[in-house]
């Protein structure tokens, strides 16, 4: 049997505090039989019983909150009061589809040129893999389940192996507030096995959240076997500057949009572009802000940045870091380890980056920024542009015509004006280039994974 990779090992101490075994590969059969059995039943029940069921789920979200927030905060290292606004989403997003999902699952009446009578069904299409990481391991799970589950598909979670209690919470919830056991269900699962179900014809779909380098696999064999994918990948988003109206606001917003989830956000403001009248300005107060937080037990209240998700992940992040100033990047703050146990990283603010550093292209997925300066409006829109990602962006400025040209023009599947960035249940989530394919969230996620059935019939 494949060697247990499902642990949980507290990124603020870096011990191993719990280990599950992975699922074996007859238990894998046993699931995919289950998940497809599961659905043709799951399908048949009213879509009002199912609306009924996602309810009682936020429901169960909002009673079990605190414990739910304690299980991430050991297993990923995410600060309490940011796992507990976690939640508050997670909440959001069942109650949205609760509510508002049986009507955009209604069927659309057409009037044919040719006449006759025809109408186009939304029909869920079967057992959904679900891949998911450990950043946000209720919310990306979420942003599956709710829509998903409502259309009538069934959902075999495949969750990150540093996540095994936040999964096996999520399960028991789910079970716990009404969806029947085949209809959700987990698995802690390798690589390999993640292959074989993929290739699987009882699962019908796929969903990932994670790394460019993990979609692109999940992506090959998806395609070879002719299953839809959902890709929700990298991003190394650019948070444009362009005036120095109200500079303290755009500074705090930059800060919050940097240190949300100690910079482990991929939609997180990770390229500050700040035009020249204010860079400097911008940068003295940037730096001084993010240089000025201490870190701290992400249980306590008054912690103001954790650790990173493991110490692998702030070895990688202090590598790219490293690179930058070998090849001549300034540090502006931190630039080093926190002299402290556990996987902590000093929030990071580097200038004078250039195309031949890590840090120009890659994507900087922990507490560190990357500022530029540029001489105006066109020269921010095609360095944000330079980018391999697309995922979002942020316009900060005082002209709204301006704010809105830029935003037009940027080539990223989102972008939000004079505010950080963030996610909403009713709002599309997604991104172009190698960010990923497809939506998910708001009347865009509920369409992916449903067949979109054509009748018609002619008149007399």
């Amino acid at each position: 049997m494949t060697e247990t990779t499902y642990k949980v090992i507290n990124p603020a101490t870096n011990e191993t505090e719990a280990e599950y075994p992975t699922t074996t590969d007859a238990e894998i059969q046993d699931v995919l039989a289950r998940a497809d059995a599961g659905f043709h039943a799951w399908r048949r029940t009213s879509i009002e019983e199912r609306a009924g069921i996602l309810a009682r789920v936020g429901e169960l979200f909002t009673e079990r909150r605190d414990d739910l927030a304690a299980i991430i905060t050991r297993e990923m290292g995410k600060r309490t009061v940011e796992a507990k606004g976690e939640l508050s989403i997670v909440i959001d997003i069942f109650g949205y589809y609760a509510k508002e999902g049986p009507a955009m699952l209604t069927e659309t009446p057409l009037s044919p040129r040719a006449g006759g009578r025809a109408l186009v069904r939304k029909e869920p299409i079967g057992a959904l893999l679900g891949i998911m990481p450990w950043n946000f391991p209720y919310y990306q799970v979420a942003r599956l389940a709710a829509p998903n589950l409502l259309a009538g598909n069934t959902i075999v979670l495949k969750h990150a192996p540093q996540c095994p209690e936040s999964a096996l919470a999520i399960e028991q919830l789910l079970h716990d507030a009404g969806v029947p056991a085949d209809a959700y269900i987990n698995v802690f699962a390798s690589n390999e096995q993640i292959a074989d179900m993929i290739a699987d014809p009882r699962i019908a779909g796929v969903s990932v959240t994670g790394s460019e380098r993990a979609g692109t696999a999940v992506a090959e064999v998806a395609g070879r076997n002719l299953k839809k994918v959902i890709l929700e990948l990298g991003g190394s988003d650019p948070f444009i500057v362009l005036d120095g109206e109200n500079l303290d606001k755009t500074v705090k917003a930059a800060v919050m949009g940097r240190m949300q989830n100690t910079g482990q956000a991929c939609n997180a403001a990770k390229r500050l572009i700040v035009v020249d009248s204010v860079y400097d300005e911008f940068v003295e107060k940037f730096s001084a802000a993010l240089g000025g937080m201490t870190a701290g037990d992400p249980s306590e209240p008054d912690t103001q940045f954790g650790p990173l998700s493991s110490e692998q992940a702030a070895a990688n992040l202090m590598e790219q870091i490293d690179d930058a100033v070998a090849k001549g990047a300034t540090v502006k703050a931190g630039g080093t380890r926190v002299d402290r146990p556990g996987a902590y990283v000093q929030p990071t603010v580097l200038t004078d980056v250039t195309p031949e550093m890590r840090a120009y292209s890659e994507e900087l997925f922990g507490p560190a920024a990357v500022v530029y300066r540029v001489a105006d409006a066109d020269e921010a829109v095609k360095l944000a542009n330079d980018s391999s990602f697309g995922l979002g962006g942020v316009v900060f400025g005082a002209d709204d015509d301006q704010t809105a040209e830029v935003a037009d023009r940027l080539d990223t599947g989102m972008v939000w004006i004079n505010s950080m960035q963030g996610s909403m249940a009713d709002l599309p989530f997604g991104g172009t280039k190698r960010s990923g394919v497809g939506r998910e969230l708001g009347t865009l996620g509920i369409d992916e994974f449903v067949n979109k059935k054509l009748i018609y019939a002619p008149r007399g």
